[in-house]
C-alpha cells in the first residue's frame, strides 16, 4: 500500500523538476540574448548618426574633471555652431557655405546627446540651456578666464542674422572658422588632460573635422 502510493508522488516530484529546469533553461537563453545585444551596441561618439543620448558612456568606465568640463562646455559651444548654421537658410547664397552649414548641423547635433549621456552616466549636471546663447555657460566673457575659446558675443550673432548674400556668406565662414578654432583648442585640451577613452576619441574627430572645414572655409574667403 506504502509503496504503491509514493510511486505516484515520485512520478510527481520528478515531472515539477523537469519544469522547474527547462524554465531555468529558458531563462539562461534570455540573459545571454539581452547580453550580447548589451555587448554589441556602438560605444558613445562612435556612431554620430545614432548615438548620442541613446549610448551613455560605459557604467564605471574612468573619467576625470577634465572630460566632465570637455563634455560640459563643448555642449553649448556646439549648439551655437548649429545656431549659426541654422542661419544660412534664407540668408546664404553660396552653394558651398549652405552645404557646411548643413554638414555643421548633421555632425554636431548628435555629439551633443552622446557628451550629454556621458554627464548623465557620470553623474554630472548638464550645462544650463536658455534660449539665449548669451547666456548659456561660456558666453559671459570676464575677467576670470573661463570664457569658451571661440564663442560669438551677442552682436557676433545679431551681425550675421542681419547679413545676407555674399555679406552673409562671408561673415558666416569669418566667424566660423574662428569658432571651430576654438572647439579644436577645447579638443586638444581634452585629449591632453583628458583620461575617459570615449571622450578622448571624440576630442579627435572634433580635431579632425574642424581642421578640415577651418582650411575649406579660409579657401571659400579667398574666391569670395
Amino acid at each position: 500500500m506504502s509503496a504503491s502510493l509514493s510511486s505516484p508522488a515520485r512520478r510527481r516530484t520528478l515531472a515539477a523538476a523537469g519544469t522547474v529546469a527547462a524554465l531555468a533553461l529558458t531563462l539562461a537563453a534570455c540573459g545571454s540574448s539581452e547580453g550580447s545585444k548589451a555587448g554589441s551596441s556602438s560605444m558613445p561618439g562612435m556612431d554620430h548618426g545614432s548615438a548620442g543620448a541613446s549610448a551613455p558612456a560605459t557604467p564605471g568606465a574612468s573619467f576625470n574633471d577634465a572630460d566632465v568640463e570637455f563634455a560640459q562646455q563643448m555642449i553649448p559651444h556646439h549648439q551655437q555652431a548649429i545656431e549659426m548654421a541654422e542661419l544660412a537658410d534664407g540668408r546664404a547664397a553660396d552653394p558651398e557655405i549652405k552645404a557646411l552649414a548643413a554638414a555643421i548641423e548633421k555632425a554636431q547635433d548628435p555629439e551633443i546627446s552622446t557628451m550629454k549621456g556621458w554627464l548623465t552616466s557620470w553623474g554630472k549636471p548638464l550645462p544650463a540651456a536658455s534660449p539665449s546663447m548669451g547666456d548659456m555657460p561660456g558666453m559671459d566673457h570676464g575677467s576670470d578666464g573661463s570664457a569658451m575659446p571661440g564663442m560669438m558675443s551677442d552682436k557676433d550673432m545679431s551681425d550675421l542674422a542681419a547679413a545676407k548674400g555674399k555679406d552673409f556668406d562671408k561673415k558666416f565662414a569669418q566667424l566660423m572658422i574662428g569658432h571651430h578654432e576654438g572647439a579644436v583648442t577645447m579638443a586638444e585640451d581634452e585629449q591632453k588632460n583628458g583620461s575617459n577613452a570615449d571622450a578622448k576619441k571624440l576630442a579627435g574627430a572634433v580635431i579632425t573635422a574642424q581642421t578640415a572645414e577651418i582650411e575649406q572655409m579660409n579657401k571659400i574667403i579667398a574666391r569670395l
